[in-house]
């Protein structure tokens, strides 16, 4: 046993030597992209050793140098998470020497901005500083290029003026730098990516990422083509708007491309996200015309340097498709006075999560299209054979749910589909001696799933439990009836934790609801419905890796063999093969090798599990055992101030403890005020760390 972890913690060891490796050619490569010296030097090299090929061509120096590593990078990520998955709980409390060294890192995740891009840390600074200045250094070679060749004396008398050409250059290397960003571009959106879970980070708190990218990308790309517009117009050729080059760079794919992103980009703002989501959601399907029409306008040569995060994209985007296409069994409800609802599903037991994680919910009978993401309040620890999500009433979506259950109770069968879970690789809240949570509203959910776990954790094994304070705002005395969720069962919870719970309504200055009126639903799944389970088993990261390395095989096996026997015949002779064309069997080549390798993981997971150990999943849930007692938290633990707010500094600095863990969720204000009081106030033990939903 002793030997197979030392086994473990070499390969990973490995693992983490060829990841920087890899990271460090890759960072040089897009470093010397832009200079002349990578250009006449190493990409003319390059191209004469392989971009003669009878298999890849010049699209082959690109696969080589951008994708390959990208894909590589992925695999050898969920080759790490899978040997990282195996860690015990035990190894939780290894020492002080491991938590000396975890709160050297700790440092990193100081609070270094509070306002503006919202709460950031030293770490995102530093990469957020990284990457500006990539993009600055990119920009400053480019127009050095434009300003230094093209001059009075190399201007030709007959041709443009040197405004002119300076800024049809200009607009050239605008597209260049916008086409940097697109490559990052994807990465935060891949839910199930081995590369965000390996640096610890989760889907969620990525998006913020996809968003800054988004702007750069539409603002650099929007000014390529305000640039070649008025190139055109100033040179009298407009009709090269609708051009369609055979070979080169067609003009009207990339009018297309950026009307698409445009349109998308209209309604990402928040005043427009917020208000018209329905819009938000739907335009944004556009990214599929808005990557296919941009590989049109480029060519596929030059789209592979963009390429590797969207492939990723693609992989996660069909895995997620397969599991939405199967109901789920949804074996009861509950509606809470204060207009929220609990949906319980069935699960198999081998789908295993980490607290905080999300997952997102379809239910056709409101929207067909809709998919909403929501908390997981239950533990796949405690509860093994249940899974659990609370939904607040704050949009049209939740409130047509809230009205279907709270005004029938005829309803015994709902049909849901979900995708997910999504959540952290891994939690590590024993570390601290005490754990503060501070929520405001539907913001108490993800701290149900950390009380949950760490209600296990102390349950079965000798690990020390840290003290738990959960700081808790609402708005009316009816939100109180959330915390009737904390406890999935009737537990003696004193017996296992030291909880606290300091709750404050600050709308009202009584109670004017009664918390135990709670309305239970039980549905009656159909045989066709089936429980919750990962798609891929529990090994779901080697599958992924399995997928990854393989369809990019069949990939290239693809390309080498319709290039051999039909492309490069055709270019050898006098006339070349069209551009559209060699980018379309590319585009065709990923998605059936795609397709097929993650059709063919499903299944065999599908055929090995699913069939075989839950054929009696049926009976895993009585409905009994799914209430929790109303009410039983409240007077034992919970000290309720009403019309007023929490002291958040007062309560805060109070706690005991060399190391104290402050989560908070909940409003922006919020979060932004507990931040500054933990690394810009007097106390000194307080490690903060926001959980923020920005979908």
């Amino acid at each position: 046993m002793v030997l197979g972890e030392m086994n473990k913690k070499v390969i990973k060891n490995v693992i983490k030597l060829l990841t920087m490796v890899i990271l460090m050619g890759t960072v040089v490569i897009w470093i010397m992209m832009p200079t002349s010296t990578y250009k006449k030097i190493w990409l003319k090299s390059m191209r004469a050793k392989l971009g003669k090929s009878i298999y890849f061509g010049k699209p082959g120096v690109n696969l080589l140098v951008y994708m390959f590593p990208m894909i590589l990078l992925a695999f050898l990520g969920c080759i790490y998470l899978h040997l990282k998955k195996q860690t015990t709980v035990n190894q939780f409390n290894s020492g002080g020497v491991e938590r000396k060294k975890r709160d050297k890192f700790g440092a990193l995740k100081r609070p270094m901005l509070v306002k503006g891009l919202g709460i950031v840390t030293v770490t995102e600074v530093m990469f957020l500083t990284m990457f500006m200045s990539l993009l600055l250094w990119s920009l400053a070679n480019y127009f050095y290029y434009t300003f230094v060749t093209i001059t009075p004396q190399t201007v030709p008398i007959d041709g443009d003026n040197l405004w002119q050409a300076r800024l049809d250059s200009i607009a050239v290397r605008l597209g260049l730098t916008g086409n940097i960003c697109l490559g990052f571009l994807f990465y935060p959106v891949s839910r199930g990516s081995s590369l965000l879970a390996a640096v610890g980070l989760t889907s969620e708190s990525s998006t913020r990422y996809h968003i800054w990218l988004g702007h750069l990308v539409m603002t650099l790309l929007t000014s390529h083509g305000l640039c070649y517009c008025i190139y055109w117009i100033s040179t009298n050729q407009v009709s090269q708007m609708l051009e369609w080059d055979r070979t080169g760079i067609s003009h009207l794919a990339g009018e297309i491309t950026l009307v698409a992103g445009l349109v998308m980009w209209a309604t990402t703002f928040p005043a427009i996200r917020r208000r018209f989501f329905e819009v938000f959601f739907y335009t944004h399907y556009l990214y599929i015309v808005f990557m296919h029409f941009f590989v049109f306008h480029v060519g596929i040569s030059y789209a592979l340097i963009s390429f590797p995060g969207f492939y990723i994209f693609i992989v996660d985007r069909f895995l997620r498709f397969l599991q939405s296409r199967n109901n789920v069994k949804l074996v009861s409800a509950r509606v809470l006075p204060c207009e929220t609802v609990e949906l319980n599903f069935s699960k198999t037991p081998m789908l295993m999560y980490s607290p905080t994680s999300i997952l997102f919910v379809n239910i056709p009978s409101i929207s067909k299209l809709q998919w909403h993401p929501f908390t997981i309040i239950s533990s796949s620890k405690l509860e093994p054979k249940k899974l659990s999500v609370m939904i607040k009433s704050q949009g049209k979506w939740s409130t047509k749910l809230n009205h279907m259950l709270a005004s029938s109770d005829q309803i015994d069968h709902l049909a849901v589909s979900v995708e997910g879970p999504y959540g952290p690789a891994s939690t590590d809240y024993l570390r601290h001696q005490s754990l503060v949570m501070v929520s405001g509203g539907s913001g108490i959910t993800p701290f149900i799933s950390i009380i949950r776990d760490l209600l296990y954790v102390s349950s079965t094994s000798a690990c020390k439990i840290p003290k738990i304070t959960l700081i808790c705002a609402f708005k009316t005395s009816s939100d109180l009836s959330m915390l009737n969720l904390i406890l999935p069962v009737s537990t003696d919870i004193s017996s296992y934790v030291d909880i606290q719970i300091k709750a404050f309504v600050t709308r009202e200055k009584v109670s004017t609801c009664n918390m135990n009126i709670i309305k239970t639903l039980c549905f009656k799944p159909h045989s066709s419905d089936q429980p919750i389970s990962p798609i891929l088993g529990p090994n779901s990261w080697l599958w992924l890796a399995t997928i990854l390395s393989s369809s990019f095989v069949i990939f290239i096996i693809i390309i080498a063999i319709i290039s051999r026997y039909h492309i490069n015949p055709i270019d050898q002779s006098s006339k070349k093969y069209t551009s559209a064309y060699t980018s379309l069997i590319y585009l065709l080549a990923i998605s059936i090798s795609v397709v097929a390798t993650s059709t063919v993981a499903m299944l065999c997971n599908k055929k090995s599990y699913y069939n075989k150990k839950d054929q009696n999943i049926d009976d895993i849930l009585s409905p009994l055992m799914i209430e929790s007692s109303p009410g039983q938290l409240l007077p034992e633990f919970t000290n309720i101030h009403y019309g007023e707010r929490p002291n958040l500094n007062k309560l805060l600095v109070g706690v005991k403890g060399s190391s104290v863990g402050v989560l908070v969720c909940g409003p922006r204000k919020m979060r932004e005020e507990v931040a500054k009081i933990c690394y810009f106030g007097s106390a000194k033990n307080l490690q903060f760390e926001s959980i923020s939903f920005s979908w």
